[in-house]
């Protein structure tokens, strides 16, 4: 049976909030996500094991080193500049960004004050950092390697019980409820061990862009993603359109396939077997799974109505590659299904 990889360090991440369009509002990814999970894969007999600790090589080649630093640091810097005893700011909330639109191709001086530097990599103001954010995410690696070394192994599947979730953690930048991508880490681990071509099938109901820009010129992992057409005004809403198909040596390498909101079971299963086709196309010799479930009916975030069978057909789908898989956990926000979803699409993964 499939191997479910967890730490309990991931459940120290407490985002507290979102700050969305200026407001604050409840934020959906919480902690109880990982133990309703757990719970739910434990009594159906899955076997549980601890995310073993590695080092930040594999984190470091998918993300640049400054960034990584930064994460690591920022919230004992927020901390030891007074900003939750003296401005009642509990959490680091950027509130400017160095965009282009404000450079117009100038160069950037690195910003002295604290304040200014909340907003050096993070690109949203959804995404918080809290005086857990960091040991949380830093887990999640953890198990997506450990996943990834289990498979190397001879585990025909393994299932890293990631949170926070990080298909939208980019090579110098986080948002979008994500800090660092552990599915590229899972990627990056498995082209290490040896397999020669990976592919990543993100399922997730939005578009990984995180992902897709980390693999964006490489020609030894693909990258396809099923998920809420962002032309229809859904996140990532810059990127994840189908003409989006990668650069350089990396060109052919991407396949982007928006749905219609609200579109169900026969669009979803249409386009997983369309990444297939196009995953053993590109030779893929193991296949890293972002499995947000964030996609279905009753989820708070869900634009696309895939049923509870719908998932475990995707993970049929996926199983036909006939390779090794590592899933990574990503979104899925209903805590009474989350369970439920994830179990059914890994009985499909397992075969």
């Amino acid at each position: 049976m499939t191997t479910v990889v967890w730490s309990a360090e991931t459940l120290a991440h407490a985002p507290g909030a979102e700050i969305w369009i200026g407001v604050r509002t409840p934020g959906t990814e919480v902690a109880e996500r990982v133990t309703v999970i757990r719970d739910e894969l434990v009594a159906g007999g899955f076997p549980l094991v601890e995310a073993a600790p590695h080092e930040d090589e594999v984190l470091r080649a998918v993300h640049e080193p400054a960034f990584v630093d930064h994460l690591r640091e920022v919230w004992q810097q927020w901390e030891d500049g007074g900003y939750p005893p003296d401005y009642g700011q509990d959490r680091v909330v950027p509130y400017v960004f160095p965009t282009e639109a404000m450079l117009a191709g100038m160069p950037a001086h690195h910003p002295v004050a604290t304040h200014a530097r909340a907003g050096l990599y993070c690109y949203d103001t959804m995404t918080l950092v809290g005086p857990g954010t960091w040991q949380a995410a830093r887990a999640a690696v953890d198990a997506a390697q450990t996943a990834a070394d289990l498979a190397a192994a001879g585990k025909r599947v393994a299932y890293a019980l990631c949170r926070p979730p990080g298909h939208h953690a980019t090579p110098a930048g986080y948002g979008g409820s994500c800090y660092l991508n552990n599915a590229a880490v899972a990627a990056q681990a498995l082209r290490d061990h040896g397999f020669a071509k990976v592919a990543i099938i993100d399922v997730d109901a939005h578009h990984g862009n995180g992902t897709q820009a980390i693999f964006w010129e490489r020609p030894d992992v693909f990258y396809g993603s099923a998920h809420v057409d962002p032309g229809a005004g859904w996140f990532p809403h810059y990127v994840g359109f189908a003409d989006e198909t990668g650069t350089g040596s990396g060109q052919g390498t991407t396949l982007n396939i928006p749905i219609t909101p609200e579109s169900g079971d026969a669009a979803w299963l249409s386009a997983l077997t369309r990444l297939r086709d196009a995953a053993e196309m590109f030779g893929t010799e193991a296949v890293v799974v972002s499995l947000g479930v964030d996609a279905a009916a009753d989820d708070p975030e869900s634009p696309l109505r895939v049923t509870t069978s719908g998932y475990r057909e995707t993970g049929t789908i996926i199983a036909s590659l006939g390779v090794p898989v590592v899933a990574v956990q990503e979104g899925g926000y209903h805590l009474p299904s989350l369970g439920t979803l994830v179990a059914e699409t890994l009985h499909g993964l397992a075969g």
